[in-house]
């Protein structure tokens, strides 16, 4: 027999957004259920040091994510290990199902289910992960003072991470497939005409090379797309700037997204494009992704949430 679980708020996804929403909607009395989804605690999971999250000086991501789930579970939210495979949002109450086969029924649903950098696959990438492989300048780049990094891509990601890096480290290397970017033109124009910033073009990363106790990154070796011919680039930081993309499969077909599947809020809102359905944090932020700003979304689909089920009660 299939168990049904029945909520007035159902939170999926676990990253500082959904834990944030289940703070609050348990303070509203709204006994919410939140459902943590495959990667449990997101992104910042993967985040070794943090030092720009309000209140900590430093702390690890892993560690941050179990203190915001802790302070969720402490008010009230019911917190459950299960991946939400469908959501049908076309009649309330809203329905979703878990992959443990428990059918969650809601009458509000918040969407926190994140974005996912995108990797190029590679073991040695894999390997360094954390250990001077990043995909957030904005998160790690503070760690390379003085330092020697690369930027892999060629879009608007990765001429701004370009751009940000250099206030940190003393030369910035920029690896890309073709000899043009593919960024807008104010930006192309910024990262031409600063110093720290050297370009390589017709260029692939081949590998990541680095120590093994303690573990880091050393250099890099690059491909030629043209030649075949090998280069090894000495450096600490890899930054893979290919782009982000949201997850929202879920949701794909019965929500407006835009610009690459990031879901449609109205502004000053979370409210998207079905009545009481609500979004935050990375799914429908492409131009931030902050912790700290998807936390503040967090409470804002949770106010959203209290309010509109209040309405449904009048």
């Amino acid at each position: 027999m299939t168990d049904t679980r029945h909520t007035k708020v159902l939170i999926i996804g676990s990253g500082p957004a959904g834990y944030t929403a289940g703070v609050y909607a348990s303070r509203a009395m709204l006994e919410p259920i939140l459902v943590q989804g495959i990667e449990p605690g997101g992104q910042l999971t993967t985040t070794t040091d943090v030092e720009n999250y309000p209140g900590f000086t430093e702390v690890q991501g892993p560690d941050l994510m179990v203190k915001m789930q802790d302070h969720a579970q402490a008010m009230g939210c019911e917190i459950i290990g299960d991946i939400i495979t469908e959501l049908d949002t076309s009649k309330r109450p809203f329905t979703a199902k878990g992959d443990s086969g428990t059918v969650y029924s809601a009458d509000a649903v918040i969407l926190a289910t994140g974005a996912r950098a995108k990797w190029l696959g590679l073991d040695s990438e894999e390997k360094f992960k954390g250990f001077g492989v990043s995909a957030c300048a904005t998160c790690d780049g503070f760690f390379y003072r003085g330092q020697e990094i690369v930027v892999i891509g060629g879009g608007n990601t990765a001429v701004e991470e370009a751009l940000f890096l250099t206030k940190f480290a003393s030369k910035v290397t920029l690896i890309h497939r073709r000899d043009e970017l593919r960024a807008e033109k104010i930006l192309i124009d910024r990262l031409m005409k600063n110093d720290k910033i050297v370009p390589l073009w017709f260029n692939t990363l081949k590998e990541v090379v680095g120590t093994e106790s303690p573990l880091g990154v050393e250099g890099v070796i690059t491909e030629n797309v043209q030649t075949g011919e090998l280069t090894e680039i000495p450096c600490k930081g890899v930054f893979v700037a290919i782009g982000h993309a949201p997850a929202s499969e879920l949701v794909k077909d019965s929500l407006d997204t835009h610009a690459g599947g990031y879901v449609v809020t109205k502004p000053g809102t979370t409210e998207t494009s079905v009545p009481g359905v609500f979004a935050a944090g990375d799914l429908t932020d492409h131009v931030y992704r902050q912790a700290v700003t998807s936390a503040g979304m967090g409470c804002m689909a949770a106010l959203d949430a209290e309010r509109f089920l209040s309405e449904q009660d009048d």
